[in-house]
């Protein structure tokens, strides 16, 4: 069985060392046992410092060694180094005692080839871009005061406090933060969560939806961003129906979210400046343009007060207008009563010689009496000798038309011939053997039937059996005379 009491003796028996001491015994184990290594890995959070010096990090999947290239080294490198590019590093190991790092100083280097994770982001960024997600067009104009800014970023470290600080000295607004985790396994989907979320905020709810939103981080390698670089959160900024500032990283950081974005901030203390307006300088233009304002219509009233005076100037007295109209009323006042009573006597004395110029309506009268009475008799003999003249030459035609008659044919020994419905027959072609025909002579008629019709001819002429006429006073009745005995009607 060990003894306390040695035991105490024993820890109290080891040498006692300062830090710069066991760092110091750290550095020379170090380089004792790696004098000259080459190292394969990808550069990330390469940085060129105003002094010349290089610093990066070497990484491959599970582990990361920070390096550094000192200025007198870097002029005979046979490559120029950048984030992404994998490279074989010679050199040595060290200690830096001031961090408690360890790091290679690379005293040469060579390219091994193109980075893995620069490669995946470039193909990733080609498609992404080729979808259409980092169209300038589609991008939205920022609102110039928002009243609600949400911040999807890490509740804890110094962004939230930069961007709530930045706000509250230019213009305090209501900040909603959804906290996320901002690298490691499972941020990307918290971050594409936070902006769905903040977008599926119902306009005028119990939590207010914001107008703007922030996505937030600090700087960091490649590796430490690679949650932005994720396709989930870059499909979830370039939907967002809310517009999106993008503050990941510092000013040199490129990630993804940056191209969906409708903003991206270098810094997020500069998302906060592209967010609000600052409010002291927004009241100063206020108040500049309200005194500008004041003064633009104080100037405005004094010019249009002296053209006002100016035109004053130039009209007449009113008194002297009134007095002038005064007196012209007077005037055409009297003209007026004067051309009243002249124009009333003119027309009495119109109106008294027109009434001696009338006659008297009974004196009409008898004068149109009179006056009828000659012209009925005028008009009585006149239609008298119309009448006397009319009647004769009424009888002068009716005798002309009696020697016309066809009775007085008759007269002369012609027949007329007419068929049994009593219509005259005045051709042949009207006739047919076995028609029924009635002779009408001056003195009486007679029936007949025609036996035979010849065409053509007037020496035959046609042969008609004769009905017996009917005895008429005693008289024989007489035969019809032929066709050369009756000659001509005309």
């Amino acid at each position: 069985m060990i003894d306390a009491t040695s035991t105490e003796n024993a820890t109290h028996n080891l040498p006692i060392l300062s830090v710069s001491e066991i760092s110091g015994a750290l550095k020379m184990t170090v380089e004792h046992a790696f004098p000259r290594v080459r190292i394969r890995g990808e550069i990330s959070g390469f940085k060129r410092a105003a002094s010349g010096h290089l610093y990066f990090t070497l990484k491959d999947e599970d582990a990361v060694l920070d390096g550094v290239c000192w200025r007198g080294t870097v002029g005979r490198l046979a490559i120029d180094p950048e984030d992404g590019m994998e490279i074989i590093a010679t050199g040595r190991l060290t200690t830096y005692a001031g961090r408690s790092k360890y790091q290679v100083v690379v005293e040469a280097m060579e390219l091994a080839g193109e980075g893995a994770l620069l490669k995946l982001l470039e193909e990733r960024r080609r498609k992404l871009a080729e979808e259409g997600l980092f169209d300038v067009d589609a991008k939205r104009e920022l609102p110039f005061l928002p009243d609600v800014i949400g911040v999807v970023t890490s509740p804890t470290g110094a962004v939230i406090r930069d961007i709530l600080h930045r706000l509250d000295d230019r213009f305090p607004r209501p900040v909603l933060v959804w906290p996320v985790l901002v690298q490691g396994d499972g941020a990307a989907e918290q971050v594409a969560a936070a902006i769905e979320g903040f977008n599926g905020l119902t306009p005028g709810g119990k939590t207010p939806r914001p107008d703007l939103l922030i996505v937030a981080r600090g700087g960091g390698s490649i590796e430490d961003l690679w949650a932005f670089n994720e396709e989930i959160v870059v499909r979830a900024a370039a939907a967002s129906d809310i517009p999106l500032i993008s503050a990941v990283g510092h000013e040199t950081d490129t990630t993804l979210i940056d191209f969906a974005s409708d903003r991206r901030a270098p810094t997020p203390t500069a998302a906060a400046e592209m967010a609000v307006p600052v409010k002291a300088e927004l009241l100063a233009q206020v108040m500049d343009d309200g005194l500008r304002m004041a003064n633009a219509i104080r100037r405005t009233i004094d010019d249009n007060r002296g053209e006002l005076r100016g035109l004053v100037r130039g009209l007449p007295d009113p008194v002297r207008l009134l007095e002038s109209s005064s007196q012209r009323l007077d005037d055409w006042t009297e003209r007026l009563g004067n051309g009243l009573r002249v124009g009333m006597e003119q027309r009495r004395r119109d109106l008294a010689s027109w009434a001696t110029s009338l006659r008297k309506p009974d004196h009409q009268i008898r004068q149109a009496e009179r006056n009828l009475t000659a012209e009925v008799r005028n008009l009585s003999r006149v239609s008298s000798t119309i009448i006397r003249e009319r009647k004769a030459e009424l009888g002068r035609v009716g005798a002309l038309l009696e020697s016309y008659s066809y009775e007085r044919v008759l007269e002369r020994g012609f027949t007329l011939i007419t068929d049994d419905q009593g219509r005259a027959v005045g051709s042949i072609a009207g006739v047919n053997a076995g028609d029924h025909i009635g002779l009408r002579f001056h003195d009486g008629g007679a029936r007949a039937t025609v036996d035979t019709t010849t065409a053509g001819s007037t020496s035959g002429g046609s042969q008609a059996k004769s009905r017996k006429p009917r005895k008429s006073g005693g008289k024989k009745p007489q035969a019809p005379p032929t066709d050369d005995w009756q000659g001509s009607l005309l």
